[in-house]
């Protein structure tokens, strides 16, 4: 996984980083049904090119590349990878 979203994403869900995302591996958007239900955004492992164009799009500071999660957050790396074993 090359990009997590962490912890200040939940309860914000700003789609701006689904925006500039130019593989859509951000989900879900807010055309998915799933959008209301979800407490936060999530970066699809396998779709990530690593091109980090979510980053600075975050208007809360969420995302990170893998190794650079802070400690007090690495959970979100399992929990991002979770949700696209549903």
């Amino acid at each position: 996984m090359a990009y997590v979203i962490t912890e200040p994403c939940i309860g914000t869900k700003d789609t701006a980083c689904v925006d500039v995302c130019p593989v859509d591996c951000i989900h879900p958007t807010k055309e998915e049904d799933s959008f209301a239900q979800v407490e936060m955004l999530y970066i699809d492992p396998d779709e990530c090119i690593d091109c980090n164009a979510c980053v600075p799009a975050c208007p809360v500071d969420a995302i990170f590349e893998e190794s650079e999660v802070p400690n007090k957050w690495e959970k979100f790396i399992q929990i991002n990878a979770d949700y696209f074993e549903k």
